[in-house]
């Protein structure tokens, strides 16, 4: 049977950990926030209602897309087309291509940032398996101008920051509803969470300063893994009212 993430793929094992897709999540939601195509999604209005529960309905995509076959990966993939395409019909007007390219790029950076974070260096055969997986994904969604190797995906990203991130009244919004579905805690603990995966533009542009405690929290949660109590920090991250698809989130590949 083919897949479309290959078995022994690195980004099974990236996606396949619920830690590594929190930090995925949290570091997107900072730079999401300032994308100039933020609009989009208080359109639909689901974004700002429920930031949670658009977290956990994302993740059910992905993993659609990096442990199923191919075949149904690629039913996933459109499926994300068409829903777009609705978004597009109701509202009158296209969601430009370079939009698109962002989610995607963010992707790619968050993946490897979170990964790297939590468990090891990549090599460089690796960050371009995790390139190719979401290459792949927009080459079948018929996005225009993506680079070809994570090397020049490197480059782009850079280019389209500097491009398309903007401090706007929509992520001013869209933190305070971070903060009101999180707590005052875990909202804390999602800005210092976001510092640590971050590229350095976005931590200007939200003017995060440098200091951050969880860093050193990092090595004991590691340790924690070990013998099986980091449930009780992944509780921490999110309400109680998540633990079941936080525990979900866990795959063996």
């Amino acid at each position: 049977m083919e897949f479309f993430v290959d078995r022994q793929s690195v980004v099974r094992k990236i996606w396949g950990k619920s830690d590594t897709i929190l930090f995925i999540f949290a570091g997107a939601a900072a730079e999401f926030a300032l994308n100039k195509a933020v609009d989009w999604l208080y359109f639909t209005g689901r974004l700002p209602a429920d930031p949670i529960g658009r977290l956990f309905s994302t993740v059910m995509y992905a993993r659609q897309i990096v442990f199923s076959e191919k075949e149904k990966a690629i039913q996933a993939i459109d499926k994300i087309s068409s829903i777009h395409k609705g978004v597009e019909k109701n509202r009158g007007t296209q969601i430009p291509d370079w939009a698109y390219r962002d989610v995607l790029f963010m992707l790619i950076h968050y993946s490897v940032a979170s990964f790297e974070l939590l468990e090891r260096k990549l090599s460089d055969k690796e960050k371009e398996d995790v390139f190719d997986v979401f290459y792949r994904l927009g080459s079948r969604m018929n996005l225009s101008k993506l680079p070809t190797s994570y090397a020049a995906w490197e480059l782009q990203y850079q280019e389209q920051m500097q491009e398309d991130l903007i401090k706007s009244d929509f992520t001013k919004d869209l933190f305070k509803q971070y903060k009101k579905h999180l707590g005052a805690f875990r909202y804390k603990i999602l800005l210092e969470s976001q510092k640590l995966v971050i590229p350095e533009h976005v931590r200007k542009l939200m003017g995060f300063n440098r200091i951050n405690w969880v860093s050193p929290l990092l090595a004991f949660y590691k340790f924690s893994r070990l013998i099986q109590i980091d449930e009780i920090f992944k509780s921490l991250l999110l309400p109680q009212a998540y633990k079941k698809q936080i525990k979900e989130l866990d795959i063996v590949s």
